[in-house]
């Protein structure tokens, strides 16, 4: 019960520690890496600390050894389903998308190129990049009627998305979430990662096409849209992320000079009380371990 907390309490400083380093980036760096290194570390840090730097646990710990056997009969089976409902529902959105392009293939709009860039046109679900092997930019018939310059905004995101492999480092990302599906805090950090996929992918196509202004006022547009229709999680809108990019696009707040280095000190000392931090393990070399390990049950209890 104590190793879960430690690895919820890592993955939580870990994630203060990137959001105070993606603070201190100019508005127009590439976010993911922090998040992507951040989610690396809150996976490895746990099992290597659990060699190599463990720390004897309380002798409270110790006589409650029936306890967290008690805790680990129940945790598991809730562990075991929950990485199975994870992987059901991936089943189930990776059958969804199959239909989709298959009903497209049907109506011989699977390979219809707009803008120059080959997407598949479906009734109303989109816009999203999709597809782990082959990305597929899924576009929705009413994105073809929108002015010429706002239609480029929207297949030029998707576009980027799919040259960026983004779809694949999500998918990547999110199987992390099968090893430790408790740890609530990893759910938060793989928010933040989809959140800085989308606004790399918004500064690069304000880089290419321009007018910020006019890129914002399309974001709320597809939101009213999309709204209206099923969705895949749409890559170019982000549910509950549109706020965000649309003040890291339009307004991005300044940052301060003695912020520069106030911040990234802050995220090296969240950093050194991670790699400090013991893990509680009970090594199984001590007295205290082998005696909770011989020492019946009802003994233990009384």
């Amino acid at each position: 019960m104590l190793c879960i907390v430690y690895v919820i309490a890592v993955t939580t400083l870990l994630g203060m520690a990137g959001v105070l380093v993606e603070r201190a980036l100019p508005a127009n760096f590439p976010r993911r890496w922090i998040w992507c290194v951040t989610i690396a570390l809150s996976l490895l840090i746990p099992p290597v600390y659990r060699l190599n730097h463990a720390a004897s646990v309380t002798d409270a710990f110790v006589q409650s050894a029936a306890r967290n056997e008690l805790y680990a009969m129940i945790i598991s089976p809730l562990w075991l389903a929950s990485s199975a409902i994870l992987v059901l529902w991936g089943l189930t959105n990776a059958v969804r998308v199959a239909l989709i392009m298959h009903r497209s293939r049907k109506a011989k709009t699977h390979r219809n190129t707009v803008d120059g860039y080959s997407v598949v046109v479906t009734d109303a679900v989109g816009p999203a990049t999709v597809g782990i092997l082959r990305s597929n930019v899924l576009l929705p018939r009413w994105v073809l009627a929108l002015p010429r310059i706002q239609r480029q905004y929207v297949v030029r995101h998707e576009a980027e998305h799919r040259s960026a492999h983004d779809a694949r480092l999500l998918f990547a990302a999110s199987l992390t979430l099968l090893l430790v599906p408790w740890n609530l805090a990893l759910w938060w950090m793989l928010r933040r990662l989809a959140l800085a996929v989308e606004m790399d992918c918004d500064n690069r196509v304000v880089a290419a096409l321009g007018n910020p202004n006019a890129y914002g006022e399309l974001l709320l547009k597809v939101a009213q849209a999309s709204s209206r229709g099923p969705s895949l999680q749409p890559a170019l809108l982000g549910k509950g992320m549109l706020e965000r990019r649309l003040i890291h696009l339009v307004a991005p707040e300044p940052l301060r000079r003695m912020q520069r280095f106030l911040l990234p000190a802050l995220a090296c000392a969240l950093l050194v009380v991670v790699f400090i931090m013991p893990h509680p393990v009970l090594p199984s070399d001590s007295p205290d371990a082998h005696a909770a390990m011989t020492t019946p049950v009802s003994s233990v209890t009384r």
